[in-house]
């Protein structure tokens, strides 16, 4: 194998593939990116896999001599990373583990292994494809990503459930205390672009690995294109097509919560603010709930219109803050969150200048609307006060 290509190219693509290389490797070549040299198309083909999640992605490239290699992730991205801009060419002598890259800096010899011992990623055959907007995509993602559990053992609420319907996507995420759903517009099939074609559109469920979501949110910001990304996806694996680029992914088994039932049906009380006003106010009255346990009271008053944010942390100090609001409310007159989730919840709905604020009691579920923009509902469970 011996090919040429451009710093940035190859910096680039391989920071991006590296992301799924595993810290701790059950096999030793897995702590390796495979290289794939291709004479025919002048491409280099670069992947990463850590046998749940894998990343390919493919550049131009001036190739002499096709073939596969594979070169440990962490040395060959800490090289190339600090090598100036300009050509890099890689040459493995045959029969030799070792690869050659010379710069216009220097030369460096890396110890790899052969490209047939890297196991393949997952293909998709016979499963459903559809379209998805980027923007949509990536609406979705942010609105829901935060909310999902960083606990390994909750299993499927690690994951966000992604929904392909007639009518378009709906995401959803929980990890057991909020719960973040957004919609989003319609996807068509491949190939297909019309409204009507809709109807082909067999509808799925299924629940994916927030760090492969991650990903994919990070890479379609790389690519700055309207271009929209194929999902295919079957019994066992979902894959993301993204140009040049592609991630493949497991699916999370498991039933994923009925979290439509935990959505109360009306509310008797509605509040409306100024999303950056509250989230601002929240924020520096975090600077103290942080001291004590997370907690922050939320007092309505329904007479004069303001709602007023309050800690009291003992032993540190305390704050107060208050601000107008439209409020159609008789009960309750004081209710408590846990601030971070407040403020997630917050910052996960920016298109917004104003949501809304929906609650029954001071022990029921509330929920958080835009009022405008993204269609987006978060869920959160208030803290019961202790007298």
């Amino acid at each position: 194998m011996k090919l040429t290509c451009t710093q940035s190219d190859l910096n680039s693509n391989l920071s991006l593939v590296s992301r799924a290389v595993p810290s701790r490797p059950n096999h030793p070549v897995l702590a390796n990116v495979l290289l794939i040299a291709d004479v025919e198309n002048q491409r280099l083909e670069l992947t990463g896999f850590d046998l749940s999640l894998g990343i390919r992605s493919n550049f131009p490239a001036v190739v002499e001599t096709g073939g596969s290699f594979t070169l440990p992730a962490k040395l060959f991205n800490d090289i190339v990373s600090r090598l100036p801009d300009g050509n890099i060419t890689i040459d493995d002598d045959e029969g030799e583990a070792i690869a050659t890259l010379t710069s216009t800096s220097g030369r460096y010899q890396v110890r790899g292994m052969g490209g047939e011992e890297y196991p393949e990623l997952p293909d998709v055959e016979g499963g459903e494809v559809v379209n998805l907007p980027p923007e949509a995509l990536i609406n979705g993602l942010r609105g829901t990503l935060f909310a999902t559990s960083p606990d390994e053992t909750k299993q499927v609420l690690t994951g966000v459930h992604l929904k392909v319907q007639k009518d378009g996507l709906e995401f959803a995420a929980t990890d057991g205390h909020r719960l973040a759903i957004v919609k989003t517009e319609s996807v068509a099939p491949e190939g297909e672009s019309e409204v009507e074609e809709i109807e082909e559109i067999e509808e799925f469920e299924v629940t994916i690995p927030a760090k492969a979501l991650r990903e994919v949110e990070r890479m379609i910001g790389m690519r700055q294109s309207s271009e929209a990304v194929a999902l295919r996806f079957d019994e066992g694996q979902v894959i993301f097509e993204l140009g040049e680029q592609c991630l493949t992914s497991r699916k999370l088994e498991g039933q994923y919560p009925a979290y439509g039932q935990l959505l109360p049906d009306k509310f008797t009380n509605q509040i409306n603010v100024n999303r950056k006003e509250f989230l601002g106010a929240v924020e520096r009255i975090a600077v103290l709930a942080d001291q004590k346990n997370n907690i922050l009271k939320c007092s309505i008053d329904s007479v004069n219109q303001e709602i007023s944010l309050s800690v009291d942390a003992q032993d540190v100090g305390s704050g107060r803050e208050s601000m107008a609001a439209q409020i159609s409310a008789d009960e309750p007159e004081e209710i408590a969150f846990n601030v971070k989730y407040l403020i997630e919840g917050l910052k996960a709905i920016p298109s917004a200048s104003e949501i809304s604020i929906q609650l029954n009691t001071a022990t029921s579920p509330v929920v958080l609307n835009p009022l405008g923009g993204v269609k987006m509902t978060y869920l959160i469970m208030p803290v019961q006060l202790r007298n």
